[in-house]
């Protein structure tokens, strides 16, 4: 038999393994059965933490560093990255603003930042890139992009002409802005990674639906609720740009809308951004099989998310696709409406979660081993 010309395109196993490493373990996998097969790693991610790294990795790009501003001011190292194109950069907000990088002690979105973001893409606009790409998932932040126009070069006055500190919270006592966007942003087109649709405000607004998972009680999520709607307000009168109700601006504390206001950026899904610099479609062509897979299979999977998009590639160009999953839920069965073939899960014996986590690495690549077998089976009888 001719050998077998693979595509590997997982996400990360979130809590465990990283796209990079999941793509490799499966390699591994399905080389033990077919050790002369064709791999073609494509590590993919959402736009949260681990995108700028499955980018860089599926496109042979380069990774690059920058001294910015953590969630709470304090100086830390970011990545970011040039892809493959040479003319592409991606950055990734959780990498400056994002979740992981407080205690859980320090989660106030009253008072987190993306100011650590704004810095992130002016050094990417600085390196000379005419596209930006920005991921937006795993914000730790609620301030509609304040901080982020802040390093761009705005100002945030109350009615004394007074700066506002960082943070969401401030934005309540915000009376007008100064200031214009740095002009090396303005030649790149800016992208932005955004699979939600939520609106800025109300009940399925940044401040409600994702401030509690940033430590925000009730109260606080009226606060903030209030605080972008001012925003909203002095945005519009100042830049002439309404931000209120356009589907997706309140992704990441309202980020969303900062990017649209500050920089034109241009909303996209997420699973459209990553699969197009991967070059997926012109890959998957001249693949025999897809294996993907994600840290869990549900619902949401076969709706908008990566895992639905890899299977609707694979199934457009006429190649089988599985894949592999730490777990499932209710309702993953509707990715075999789009183009699923198979599905392996990584456990192979009952075990916790912690242990599955723990050994993510060693199951996936068994997993693929397994999965590999079936499928040698089925060329057989073939």
């Amino acid at each position: 038999m001719t050998s077998l010309r693979v595509l590997v395109a997982p996400q990360s196993f979130k809590g465990s393994l990283d796209a990079v490493g999941v793509a490799s373990a499966i390699g591994r996998g399905i080389r033990r059965v077919w050790p002369d097969a064709l791999v073609d790693e494509v590590p993919l991610a959402d736009g949260g933490e681990g995108t700028v790294r499955a980018l860089v990795r599926s496109t042979g790009g380069v990774l690059r560093r920058a001294s910015v501003h953590d969630p709470l001011g304090r100086e830390i190292d970011a990545e970011w990255g040039l892809l493959g194109d040479g003319t592409t950069a991606v950055v990734e907000m959780a990498a400056a603003s994002g979740l992981p990088l407080l205690l859980e002690s320090e989660r106030d979105p009253r008072l987190t930042s993306t100011r650590g973001t704004g810095e992130l893409i002016l050094e990417a606009a600085a390196s000379g890139a005419h596209r930006i790409v920005i991921g937006i998932g795993g914000s730790a932040t609620n301030d509609g992009g304040a901080g982020m126009a802040r390093a761009f070069g705005y100002r945030f006055l109350d009615d004394a002409g007074q700066d506002l500190p960082e943070g969401g919270a401030a934005l309540a006592r915000l009376h007008h802005l100064e200031g214009q966007t740095d002009p090396r942003l303005v030649r790149p087109a800016i992208e932005v990674a955004c699979d939600v649709t939520n609106p800025l405000l109300g009940a399925h607004g940044a401040s409600a639906v994702y401030g509690p998972q940033k430590g925000a009680t009730p109260e606080m999520v009226a606060e903030l609720d209030a605080a972008l709607g001012r925003f909203a307000d002095v945005v519009e009168r100042s830049i002439g740009r309404g931000v209120r109700d356009v589907p997706g601006v309140g992704a990441a504390g309202g980020l969303g809308a900062g990017l649209l206001a500050f920089l034109d950026a241009r909303l996209r899904s997420g699973a459209e951004i990553v699969l197009e610099a991967a070059r997926f479609a012109d890959r998957v062509r001249t693949a025999d099989l897809v294996i993907t897979g994600e840290g869990r299979v549900d619902s949401q999977s076969a709706y908008g998310k990566l895992t639905q998009a890899v299977s609707e590639a694979a199934r457009r160009a006429g190649v089988p696709v599985v894949a592999i999953a730490g777990g499932t839920a209710d309702g993953y069965e509707g990715l075999y409406e789009v183009g699923l073939g198979a599905l392996e899960v990584i456990t192979d014996r009952p075990m916790t979660l912690g242990d599955a986590m723990a050994q993510a690495e060693s199951l996936i690549e068994t997993a693929a081993e397994r999965l590999a077998r079936m499928i040698e089976i089925g060329r057989r009888l073939a």
